[in-house]
């Protein structure tokens, strides 16, 4: 038996005939760009969030740079995020002509650091973008707070964290996408709620935003041969809202077993001095978009090659920090100016923890890591 770092035929087959009949309705209905699947979606979204407005796009990429758009963020200004995430958040701030600027990360939850980011702010300053890594949100109140006192706007990145939860100072609980002044979500086969291919959304509580989205997101105009103002093709296809429709109601359900998952792995690995296991911020309910360790003793990549040989997937998520990534040269900045990122790629290793794991297979991977540090 083999132990994936991820495998989408599992859940396909669970839902194989309710899938295959979402797609075969829109065939029949030969409406596959906007339209009733996709409004549908979009207000299955909007309600599973407890947010106002869902609009939907191409990918999570956009979903970014369309918020940005939507907020007067393009040259001249600078946008605060985080060094240690995927390539698309600083990407789309430099597509709009924003300045990426980054912040370092809290040790422990991998996510952009408050205090960090405040002292990053400047004048310049346009948003600042909290990206809730790996499946646990950012803390929200905190930076909901430093973005009002300084006059700045708030763009959550939750591409990989889609119905994560925290319980805020004042005891309300919220979900991605309820704080920023908008939200982008990426539906990439990989995440907990993935399409068959691209496909991404953007939430936000202001109508105002939210109709400006709408519009950047079909040129720049809502009705056709129209338009306020030049905008992007960034549309959700119909197909692809028809798999996520059909995909929504079990998200609950999948996100549980990665946290069953992600407890077998704590009370399994904890021992091993070598490993850190994922630190969940109290009030904080991941969905373990990755279960990521940390390797301390230097040896990440041989363990990794270890596992491999025993047919056990794994993944670096990420190797080489933002700002040290060849296309960001011009920001200037050098290797120690962000340790704790730099820190974070050369230790962190991300272990299987889809929803369909067999026991054995989690029994498999622990093992596997057992026998590297035991010498076996």
């Amino acid at each position: 038996m083999k132990v994936p770092l991820l495998d989408l035929t599992a859940q396909y087959n669970g839902l194989a005939e309710p899938l295959k009949a979402a797609v075969m309705e829109v065939i029949a209905e030969q409406r596959f760009i906007l339209g009733p699947t996709v409004e549908r979606f979009e207000a299955e979204v909007a309600e599973f969030l407890g947010v106002e407005h869902a609009i939907g796009c191409a990918s999570g990429t956009d979903a970014l740079l369309l918020s940005f758009r939507a907020l007067d963020i393009g040259p001249v200004s600078e946008v605060v995020t985080s060094p240690f995430t995927f390539f698309a958040t600083a990407g789309a701030i430099h597509n709009v002509g924003a300045r990426p600027v980054f912040a370092d990360i809290d040790p422990r939850t991998f996510n952009l650091d408050v205090a960090a980011a405040d002292a990053a702010v400047t004048d310049r300053t346009r948003a600042v973008v909290p990206v809730h890594l790996f499946g646990q949100m950012a803390p929200m109140a905190e930076f909901r707070a430093l973005a009002d006192q300084r006059g700045v706007g708030l763009v959550e990145d939750a591409a990989q964290s889609i119905g994560a939860r925290q319980t805020l100072p004042d005891g309300r609980t919220i979900t991605t996408g309820t704080l920023g002044n908008a939200c982008g979500l990426s539906f990439f086969p990989s995440k907990n709620l993935g399409g068959f291919g691209d496909g991404g959304l953007i939430t936000t509580n202001d109508a105002d935003l939210a109709e400006r989205l709408y519009r950047l997101r079909v040129h720049g105009g809502r009705q056709m041969y129209h338009h306020q103002e030049v905008g992007y093709n960034s549309r959700l296809d119909a197909l692809q809202a028809a798999v996520l429709s059909v995909k929504l109601p079990h998200l609950e359900s999948w996100s549980e077993a990665r946290r069953r998952n992600a407890a077998f792995y704590d009370a399994a690995l904890g021992s091993i001095s070598a490993i850190v296991t994922p630190f969940v911020a109290p009030g904080n309910e991941s969905i373990y978009n990755q279960y990521t360790i940390r390797v301390l003793d230097g040896r990440r990549d041989e363990l990794q090659e270890a596992l491999r040989q025993k047919g056990i997937g794994s993944g670096v998520y990420y190797p080489v920090p933002l700002h040290l990534q060849e296309c960001f040269e011009y920001l200037g900045y050098k290797a120690g100016a962000f340790p704790e990122s730099e820190k974070a790629c050369r230790e962190v290793l991300s272990l299987p923890i889809f929803p369909e794991l067999k026991r054995e297979q989690l029994e498999m991977a622990v093992e596997g890591i057992s026998d590297f540090f035991s010498g076996r």
